[in-house]
């Protein structure tokens, strides 16, 4: 119940996670002059199949964080824009804003989108963003699928609203929307463009199953220009250009803002397995079930009377995240007991934290009912600790 955070690895994956550890192993030099470039070209394939984008917009990176601070740290801003974010995001969007703020002298504010998280509509997310744009606003920074509480933004409906307000406005003024939707990727069936947003970020260790350590960035071609790389790439292209001084030549941009050095190559090579293993269920059918194992979960714990639910039931609010509160129990304790019962449940790592389940892919409707069993029996005793 807890296989968002990192993933076990399928067995396709875990295969060329070792058929590549072992050709390092022996050869490094020779496995890496031999293999990197296609292989990595193969990464960039299937993931360009999977969100349906043109690979040579996407960069490689080793996680969410990595992701939002390259995103970020590297975006062109000026004096005194704005860059707009919620209380409900996660630590890593935060201080990655709030450290460009610091150096660039911009201005960083947070938010709150809701005033009842049960009651809430997407209508009140819209517009209550909409409420807080500024003429300065240059960043709108928002996460897919709180891991605080489960909700997820209705993120096209978002991005055509600030559509219409940079209709009004300069392109260097125009309202850049960056995504963290690291918990959306390998639930949602849903093509990149057709999200809306400007940049997603997404850690590939989590929902997706991909090896642990990998993620990546994708921009709009359109929107690719404002953001700059503040890692050198070792794109073999730019490298040479660099090194055999060159005429400058067409790099993709997604090659230019992977950062360069040495990574856990065995990792990153095994990624293009994990795009081909949801591609093969097909994403429609790893979407349904998903959601279909959260909605039983979330049914079942409404009819327990000491249970209360901070997760939206609705779909188009929820994802594969549910969070609720245990009377007479920390949620520490609650996670530590069903842990006992071999149950993996985690807690919120946020200020206000609840007890989180999140079936996935892997997690059958027998193991639903069994958890739901276990918060029962929980319901009928206190915590040890009071």
């Amino acid at each position: 119940m807890a296989c968002f955070f990192l993933a076990s690895h399928p067995a396709s994956v875990r295969a060329a996670i070792d058929r590549h550890r072992r050709g390092l192993d022996e050869n490094p030099i020779g496995y890496w002059l031999d293999h990197s470039e296609h292989l990595e070209a193969e990464v960039l394939t299937a993931a360009g199949d999977y969100l349906g984008v043109d690979p040579r917009d996407i960069a490689l990176t080793d996680s969410t964080t990595m992701g939002l601070g390259l995103l970020y740290g590297g975006l062109t801003l000026r004096a005194g824009q704005d860059l707009l974010s919620t209380v409900h995001d996660h630590y890593s969007t935060e201080t990655s804003l709030r450290l460009r703020a610091q150096r660039t002298g911009t201005r960083f504010r947070r938010i709150a989108l809701y005033r009842d998280l049960m009651a809430v509509t997407r209508e009140e997310i819209v517009d209550t963003l909409l409420n807080a744009v500024r003429p300065e606003t240059r960043v709108v920074a928002l996460t897919w699928v709180h891991s605080s509480t489960g909700l997820k933004l209705p993120i096209r409906d978002i991005a055509d609203a600030l559509a219409r307000e940079n209709a009004k406005r300069a392109e260097a003024d125009r309202i850049v929307l960056c995504v963290d939707g690291v918990h959306g990727l390998g639930v949602e069936d849903v093509r990149l463009p057709d999200l809306g947003c400007d940049f997603f970020v997404a850690g590939t260790h989590k929902w997706l199953f991909g090896p642990r350590g990998t993620g990546l960035v994708w921009g709009r071609p359109e929107a690719w220009p404002v953001a700059n790389p503040i890692i050198p790439t070792f794109n073999e292209t730019a490298y040479r250009i660099w090194m055999e001084d060159l005429p400058p030549q067409p790099v993709p941009i997604g090659a230019i803002m992977t950062p360069g050095g040495f990574h856990s190559f065995e990792h990153r090579w095994a990624l293009s397995e994990a795009f081909r293993f949801h591609l093969a269920i097909g994403k429609t059918r790893v979407t349904e079930r998903i959601h279909a194992l959260n909605e039983q979960l979330k049914e079942g714990l409404q009819r327990l009377p000491g249970v209360t639910l901070r997760t939206p039931r609705s779909r188009t609010l929820s994802a594969g995240i549910t969070c609720f509160e245990l009377a007479g129990w920390k949620p520490e304790d609650a996670v530590e007991a069903l842990r006992r019962q071999g149950i993996m449940a985690s807690v919120t790592p946020y200020a206000t934290r609840y007890i989180r389940l999140a079936p996935s892919l892997v997690t059958s409707p027998e193991e639903v009912d069994r958890c739901l069993a276990a918060v029962r029996e929980l319901e009928k005793r206190p915590s040890m600790s009071g």
